[in-house]
């Protein structure tokens, strides 16, 4: 396909640009982390949450209630297979928890969470 010409879904019959954004040209998202880093914060971690099939808004109200029960510094491991969570839960902590998350490269993620 040239430049200048533009696809359409084969069954809407709608045009799609060819330059369509990235995810993360649209989502802001906390700092990844490195396998050795993810893997050591996850062994001293102060509590594991799996929310590994659950979709917002659970995992944002589940997170909430494990940084109220932590001390500051103590830190809060999300485990999901939800693209929006890694976004979604660090801002519904807000300034209550640094948010970090880890990508595996197979559809896994671990969300990071310090109790400030």
């Amino acid at each position: 396909m040239s430049a200048g010409h533009e696809s359409r879904y084969p069954v809407t019959g709608v045009p799609v640009s060819m330059s369509q954004p990235s995810w993360d040209d649209v989502v802001e998202m906390p700092d990844e982390l490195d396998d050795e880093t993810a893997e050591a914060l996850l062994a001293d971690a102060t509590e594991v949450q799996d929310m590994t099939g659950e979709v917002c808004p659970y995992p944002q109200v589940e997170a909430k209630k494990g940084i109220a029960g932590l001390d500051d510094g103590d830190v809060l491991v999300q485990k999901t297979d939800h693209v929006p969570s890694t976004e979604n839960v660090p801002k519904a902590v807000g300034d209550d928890a640094t948010a970090k998350v880890w990508k595996s490269g197979d559809g896994r993620y671990r969300i990071f969470l310090r109790k400030e």
